[in-house]
């Protein structure tokens, strides 16, 4: 009998040293995996990814041609930059919480490569390149918007794909509403109406309530790095991480869109065409 805390005890470290031994969690190869094991898990969610052994380069040459394919970003992180709480303080970012599950990520995003003597031009030309998320801010607001890469174009530096390699460049933020959106009150763009009846004695297209009752598609622009910090050199493929700052969602123009901060991963592979 007295011999059972010590047996309990060497079994529980056996079980630890297996755990320890199996490696943790590990980068999921999805194209090894059925619907079942990916329905309702995340894993359609998350990027692929690069050991952090990869340190390698890809060595480019002016006029060849170049895509980059399979672009993936995820974002882990969103901040929102809210109004100060009085006028002495400059706005600063806050952290949200994602409220959107397993449709937050940019993926089989594609487009050209140029390399030049000045450096590396990426033109995006398409993919899964937009997404609508929203994130909760700590006082409880709301705040939606559309994640996008359309039309991204990014510079760096050099003649190679290296682990400090950084693109920087804007891309378009497309409306998050679209064309045929109808509000509660009946008010679209192509469809609906543009006031209700009841504002009708208040002068619906006064200053006061334009901007609600006549709704516009408003797009916006968005400034994108992307610091790649692994690369496969057997492989063409880079992972890295990626910081991008755009305007949120402005209700089809009824308000002013706020800054929106989102960070995350970033995975792509290099191909010559």
């Amino acid at each position: 009998m007295r011999f059972r805390p010590l047996l309990a005890l060497v079994l529980a470290l056996c079980l630890t040293l297996v755990t320890a031994c199996s490696g943790g969690a590990k980068a999921v190869d999805r194209s090894q995996l059925t619907y079942e094991d990916i329905h309702n898990t995340g894993l359609a969610n998350d990027c692929p990814t690069l050991p952090e052994s990869a340190r390698g380069s890809i060595p480019l040459n002016a006029g060849d041609r170049y895509q980059l394919r399979e672009v993936c970003l995820h974002p882990s992180e969103v901040f929102v930059k809210g109004e100060p709480a009085n006028k002495r303080q400059e706005a600063q970012f806050v952290a949200g919480k994602i409220l959107t599950r397993f449709t937050t990520s940019l993926d089989q995003v594609y487009g050209d490569l140029i390399v030049s003597d000045d450096g590396l031009d990426f033109n995006e030309l398409g993919g899964l390149d937009f997404q609508i998320i929203t994130v909760l801010l700590p006082g409880g607001e709301e705040v939606p918007f559309t994640f996008s890469s359309k039309e991204l174009k990014a510079r760096a530096d050099g003649a190679a794909i290296t682990p400090s390699t950084d693109f920087s460049g804007t891309y378009r933020v497309p409306s998050y509403r679209t064309a045929n959106f109808l509000d509660p009150k009946g008010r679209g763009l192509t469809t609906g109406v543009e006031y209700t009846q009841g504002l009708v004695g208040l002068g619906a297209d006064s200053d006061g309530l334009e901007r609600e009752n006549i709704k516009r598609y408003v797009d916006g622009a968005g400034t994108m790095e992307l610091s790649i910090t692994r690369v496969d050199s057997n492989s063409g493929e880079f992972a890295g991480v990626f910081t991008a700052i755009q305007p949120s969602d402005t209700d089809m123009g009824s308000k002013d869109p706020l800054d929106v901060k989102i960070t995350g991963e970033i995975y792509g592979r290099l191909e010559q065409v």
